[in-house]
């Protein structure tokens, strides 16, 4: 496993979480979590590698559900419409993730990004 993908993975992750000020001391020890089970991941799966960053923004995104609730939220919508979450597009979270918005469908930004 090459660890810069991990180093890239949890910088982009960090990014975003920082862009949106949740990069608390919980949310970046879950992102170490989600690092290094995904290293194990990649390991296991090494034609899987270039899913990493994604998988890794998504595990951070369901962690996170438990503790502050939805993130990262969509703040490209209108002001009248529901607060709805982004989520990581493809659904396998790459190999060139995206957060797109849950109600739309329109990408937003590219993982690392907000």
């Amino acid at each position: 496993m090459d660890d810069t993908l991990l180093f890239e993975a949890r910088a982009r992750v960090l990014a975003d979480l920082q862009a949106r000020h949740q990069a608390t001391a919980e949310a970046v020890s879950l992102l170490e979590d989600a690092c290094a089970d995904r290293r194990w991941w990649a390991e296991q799966w090494p034609a899987g590698e270039a899913y990493v960053a994604g998988l890794v923004a998504q595990d951070v995104q369901d962690a996170l559900l438990d503790s502050i609730g939805r993130w990262p939220l969509c703040l490209t919508c209108d002001a009248d419409e529901p607060v709805h979450a982004l989520h990581i597009q493809p659904d396998l979270g790459g190999p060139d993730p995206v957060w797109v918005c849950e109600q739309s469908d329109q990408a937003v930004a590219p993982l690392g990004g907000l």
